[in-house]
């Protein structure tokens, strides 16, 4: 924290019930290397008890408190206010796209964590099976227990970047397809019917929008494309290696 003080106005999205949805404003002298959340946080507090958002952990591990900000998906408990607007600046706090608005800042993000159970995504993966630059043997002493993983925090702002998924509900959508790459095709064969699919990782138009927001570097496009290389793969085997048909199989057998 610092004792410079920046003048921003918040322009925060609102929708309670059958009420139309508008925007209130709300100005705030506040330390610029304090974060997004914290601005909220303090119009909560001091100017509108009513503002409903979502938040929990304030150090990027619950992936609650994902908005809006000036159009673009942040988790606003890491995204510092001098990194997004200046002294005198506006920022336009809205809730994600492409969930249903249950109030305000909150969103409705059951469809997600239902289509992660599908694929059977994994929460956390073991060091073994995560996907890092260097193998384990090749890591410094020093960072073999602090080496960060790839694992998705179920929060939403691929979901709510993707283009496809603003027009095609029933796309599965990044954060699944990734879960699906990361549980792998040759672990769960099952997979493949559900992500070799119209709204599967055939959908992706590879805008690469979700790996530009995602905060826990993920990186879903990247695993789409992986993904459909798994696809492939898992198709030409089954085609080679299908049951010769019974009448083929007796006439090798006679020869």
């Amino acid at each position: 924290m610092s004792a410079i003080r920046w003048d921003v106005t918040f322009v925060v999205y609102r929708a309670k019930g059958d009420e139309a949805s508008h925007f209130d404003t709300f100005k705030l002298s506040i330390d610029p290397d304090e974060y997004v959340l914290d601005g909220v946080e303090k119009i909560w507090a001091f100017e509108d008890r009513s503002l409903c958002f979502r938040h929990a952990c304030h150090h990027s591990t619950c992936g609650a408190c994902g908005m809006r900000v000036n159009g673009v998906e942040k988790l606003t408990c890491i995204t510092l206010i001098r990194d997004v607007t200046q002294d005198g600046g506006t920022l336009k706090i809205e809730p994600l796209r492409n969930f249903p608005v249950v109030s305000d800042l909150v969103v409705d993000m059951g469809s997600l964590y239902l289509r992660m159970d599908e694929v059977h995504a994994r929460p956390v993966v073991p060091v073994p099976e995560a996907e890092i630059e260097k193998s384990p043997k090749e890591w410094p002493p020093d960072d073999y227990e602090y080496l960060r993983l790839s694992d998705c925090i179920e929060c939403g702002l691929c979901m709510s970047a993707c283009p496809i998924s603003a027009t095609s509900p029933t796309y599965l959508g990044p954060a699944v397809l990734a879960g699906a790459q990361q549980n792998g095709l040759s672990r769960n064969p099952s997979l493949l019917e559900i992500v070799d699919a119209e709204n599967g990782v055939w959908r992706c138009h590879s805008a690469y929008e979700c790996t530009a927001v995602c905060p826990s570097y993920v990186d879903p496009a990247r695993r789409i494309m992986d993904l459909r290389r798994q696809v492939v793969s898992e198709r030409l085997k089954r085609l080679f290696n299908r049951p010769k048909p019974k009448i083929a199989a007796v006439q090798e057998a006679n020869r």
